[in-house]
């Protein structure tokens, strides 16, 4: 099984990861961030991983930190579960649509980390969210996961919808990228003999 468990402790929040790749899409996620948990559960169902979060932190301040350390924290437990890649598909993407709205997201397991996102929410919050963390959260992921990661919301008229759609198509578009192909099998998918 690509497992890994990491916990993050920092003066400004305390966060548990357990992610298995080769899981059933069942998540616990306790994070004090409620529109992040329903978007964590969709990367869950969506990449079929099993994904438990827990986080504490300074949301009497704001969501900033928790989101952040959860997206850095989500690399880390990434980076481990993969392992040298061997035999991955490596490339991942996908189009995702929910009513008016559709996001694409192209992932790369290239261990460089690089993040080109291009949503453009229609509102500033949803709920209580900051949509501004939607990308802080995204940019923790790539730097730690050492992941290439383009998202483009291509439609939207409502931000929740572009939200969920991004995290639908993230959650999927990684499932691809670490599938096992048959045809790679103990081969490292790179002409460089290193990811």
């Amino acid at each position: 099984m690509r497992e890994a468990k990491v916990t993050r402790n920092t003066q400004e929040t305390q966060i548990s990861v357990k992610l298995n790749l080769d899981g059933s899409g069942k998540s616990q996620l306790v994070t004090g961030v409620p529109f992040l948990d329903h978007m964590l559960d969709q990367v869950a169902r969506h990449g079929v991983f099993d994904l438990e979060i827990a986080a504490k932190g300074d949301l009497r301040i704001d969501a900033h930190h928790v989101v952040e350390d959860i997206g850095i924290t989500l690399g880390q437990a990434f980076a481990r579960a993969v392992g040298d890649k061997k035999g991955v598909r490596r490339y991942g993407h996908a189009y995702v649509p929910l009513d008016e709205a559709l996001s694409r997201v192209v992932v790369d397991l290239s261990g460089r980390p690089g993040l080109e996102m291009n949503v453009n929410f229609v509102r500033a919050r949803i709920g209580e969210f900051d949509v501004d963390l939607v990308r802080e959260f995204f940019h923790g992921f790539v730097n730690h996961a050492q992941v290439t990661l383009h998202v483009d919301n291509l439609k939207g008229d409502n931000a929740h919808h572009q939200a969920e759609t991004a995290f639908k198509a993230f959650g999927r578009a990684l499932r691809m990228a670490v599938e096992l192909d048959l045809r790679m099998a103990g081969m490292l998918p790179s002409t460089k003999g290193t990811l």
